[in-house]
């Protein structure tokens, strides 16, 4: 199954400050600010949407193909990459930009100043599909993960044209598009992927009823966390699927993008639809227990042994079977 993930690719610069931000500020000049933190800590982890679907779908063995735009700072995150099963051959390298990063400074109060700068990410609205799935022999699903807005438009418009089947998960975007956008969106998605606060944000901009957005997609995917998934059709019975416990919590930046991976991953080697979100689900429970979206390591006997524990062996043994 040749899969194109679309969508962000970004570095988290994450600092600590062992202090208060709020001991910087003065009362009374809050209309001249000029603030300076002398950090302890840097973190530099990868991330974006895109990049993390992608680097799961490369711990359970499956090889995507990278859509998104990056500058030309990319070289070591494109490696790593490579080296975890990503092909980054499709991806758009500015002339101009930087690759779209995230700063954020943290007090000993978990008050912050954060930052996101776009940057070569802006130039994704330039990228075609029809070149990438010419070269690759076609294209059997592609992702529309959270990225510049303009290029989430072009690429559901293009998958319609072309016929190529697509999974919509518009994300944190949801806020930044107005109803008509996000029903151009999400129209004709064989699946639809949301958590619970996008469920409520999408139904709320675009006007349209619950039942009227299942006319328009495949299926709904909702992620419900501590609650697990649903799974929802106009032509089906609801399906929820319980998560996975965590054995200990980490950073939850990411877990979303490993349930979607965990879940294409099934789809790729032929698993039901069941099967394919309590892929997703163990995954997802397998990244929130470390801190980084790009952090966790599948090793697949005690990910079976995960997965049985979750939903029983005859399940554990349908998946183990895929599982490379």
């Amino acid at each position: 199954m040749q899969i194109a993930v679309t969508g962000s690719i970004a570095t988290d610069h994450l600092m600590s400050f062992p202090g208060k931000i709020a001991d910087q500020l003065i009362a009374d000049r809050l209309d001249q600010v000029s603030l300076s933190f002398l950090v302890d800590e840097l973190e530099v982890r990868r991330g974006g949407v895109a990049g993390n679907i992608a680097f799961g779908l490369g711990q359970l063995g499956v090889k995507s193909l990278l859509v998104g735009a990056v500058g030309e700072d990319f070289a070591e995150y494109r490696t790593w990459l490579e080296r975890h099963s990503v092909d980054t051959s499709t991806v758009h390298t500015s002339k101009t930009a930087h690759t779209a990063r995230f700063t954020c400074t943290t007090d000993e109060t978990q008050n912050q100043i954060a930052s996101f700068y776009p940057g070569a990410m802006s130039e994704a609205r330039e990228i075609e599909l029809k070149p990438i799935a010419d070269r690759v022999g076609g294209l059997d699903l592609v992702v529309v993960s959270a990225n510049d807005p303009e290029a989430m438009l072009r690429h559901s418009q293009e998958c319609r044209d072309r016929g190529y089947e697509f999974l919509a998960d518009p994300g944190q975007q949801l806020a930044r598009m107005d109803g008509p956008q996000i029903r151009k969106l999400v129209e004709g998605a064989k699946y639809l992927f949301t958590n619970e606060y996008e469920h409520s944000l999408l139904l709320q901009t675009t006007g349209l009823s619950h039942a009227e957005v299942l006319q328009q997609v495949g299926m709904w995917v909702t992620s419900l966390g501590e609650n697990g998934v649903r799974i929802e059709s106009a032509s089906a019975k609801t399906i929820e699927i319980a998560p996975v416990k965590p054995k200990q919590v980490g950073d939850p930046t990411g877990v979303g993008d490993a349930l979607r991976a965990g879940f294409l991953a099934g789809l790729s080697n032929g698993l039901d639809l069941e099967r394919s979100i309590q892929l997703g689900c163990t995954l997802a429970t397998t990244s929130l227990e470390t801190d980084g979206p790009q952090e966790y390591d599948v090793e697949k006997g005690s990910f079976v042994s995960r997965f049985a524990e979750a939903y029983g062996n005859q399940a554990a043994g349908e998946i183990e079977s895929v599982l490379r």
